[in-house]
């Protein structure tokens, strides 16, 4: 049997936080092996579950990390703590950040205004339908039986009024952690070389 701590981060939920970062023309490389220590350093803090870095589309000078964490508060003492302000002050002058929130689901698209790239259609897709059609089935052999009396355009707005709600709040984020690796295949993902690679 687990203790308290055990099932009290059982029942948090994962946290994904989009970082742009402008850098300066030319200075790329400072940023790419200043962006590999800061990597470093979030690895050690508790909860941190990976982050993804990416340039953006025909942009030499503009980057995203996709930071990840077990929950918020977790996330907040990372972005609070004595090392990353450390780290920031050795970036000044050569790029700046801005932060974007995001549940998970968001990542898989463009964000407003900005090149990162989502996945194809076709894995959209994929993933859809499997969040989709186990709904479906029980559905149709649990509710649609009960609500055969009913007009049809009651019938109809069952399915959007379970489904959409489900999808949005606990099916596709969590489908899209789960999947984040294939989503996002390693080969598209840009990591910052560290010096002298």
């Amino acid at each position: 049997m687990g203790d308290i701590s055990d099932m009290a981060e059982t029942e948090t939920e994962a946290v994904t936080l989009v970082v742009t970062w402008d850098v300066k023309p030319g200075r790329e490389r400072a940023f790419e092996e200043w962006a590999e220590g800061l990597h470093d350093v979030a690895t050690g803090y508790s909860g941190h579950q990976g982050a993804t870095w990416l340039r953006a589309e025909r942009s030499r000078s503009r980057y995203y990390t996709v930071v990840n964490f077990a929950d918020q508060d977790r996330l907040d003492r990372w972005l609070r703590s004595s090392d990353r302000a450390e780290w920031l002050d050795r970036v000044r002058g050569i790029a700046e950040e801005h932060h974007q929130d995001t549940t998970g689901l968001e990542t898989w698209f463009n964000l407003p205004g900005e090149s990162v790239p989502a996945p194809s259609k076709t894995k959209m897709v994929v993933v859809t339908f499997c969040a989709v059609y186990p709904l479906s089935l029980l559905l149709n052999a649990f509710v649609t039986p009960l609500t055969k009396a009913w007009p049809v355009p009651l019938q109809a707005l069952i399915f959007p009024v379970i489904v959409v709600p489900l999808l949005t709040v606990f099916i596709m984020p969590a489908l899209s952690r789960l999947l984040r690796r294939w989503l996002y295949p390693v080969g598209r993902i840009h990591r910052p070389a560290r010096p002298g690679r």
